[in-house]
């Protein structure tokens, strides 16, 4: 079994995962596409940052659910190839991008950013929820759905058996707990407006949650 350990490694990871994402079982993918379709964020006519848009599953449901515009950001090449491939919408931006450096839009732009299963490889939260208060107009809103910090405690994390070597592949991850998400959002100007655990659809009673979610809505400036 192999583990990445650096960035070009995480997006070598998903450049080969691009190849059987859409088409492998995986349940964590499938319940946090549930999870967006659920929510009650406002998406007709507004404008979307989508964070780790991968190869474009959710970036098709966003656009058939009305958005203006959606600015798609992924770090594999491979993933974004594959979401220009499923989605040909004009509304729709795809830019390849390290989400550490500055994201590519204007102050106080955006409507909505969503993140998809994308920052347990990142290993500091603060920049991204200050680059997404950049963004966002004030009231705009980030959704969040990620691996549960209790999985992570319990070792899980990524990981797809890689096509072409037949091995299993670990993706680089690091630990956020609940609270470094608030502490991060609260730091860059959010409030929290909704906060959900997901559980399997075969969960049992002693069943961990799998996904957690958060929404978070930025302040008024005084």
């Amino acid at each position: 079994m192999t583990q990445p350990s650096t960035k070009s490694e995480i997006a070598a990871a998903y450049n080969d995962w691009a190849e059987t994402y859409d088409t492998m079982p995986n349940v964590t993918r499938d319940l946090a596409a549930n999870a967006l379709k659920q929510s009650d964020l406002k998406l007709a006519g507004n404008t979307i940052i989508e964070v780790g848009c991968g190869t474009g599953r959710n970036t098709e449901w966003l656009a058939n659910a009305g958005a203006a515009a959606i600015l798609a950001l992924d770090f594999s090449e491979k993933m974004l190839k594959r979401a220009r491939t499923r989605v040909k919408d004009r509304r729709v931006r795809f830019v390849q991008q390290d989400l550490h450096d500055p994201w590519p839009v204007s102050n106080s732009s955006a409507d909505v950013v969503v993140v998809m299963l994308v920052l347990e490889h990142v290993e500091r939260l603060d920049p991204i929820f200050a680059e997404a208060a950049r963004a966002l107009k004030s009231g705009g809103e980030i959704f969040i759905v990620e691996l549960h910090p209790t999985l992570q405690l319990m070792g899980k994390q990524a990981r797809f058996t890689n096509a072409k070597r037949g091995e299993s592949t670990l993706v680089t991850a690091f630990l956020h707990l609940t609270e470094d998400y608030h502490h991060a959002a609260i730091s860059s100007g959010f409030e929290l407006v909704r906060e959900i655990d997901w559980y399997p659809p075969d969960a049992q009673a002693d069943t961990p949650p799998q996904l957690l979610e958060l929404q978070f809505r930025l302040r008024a400036q005084a």
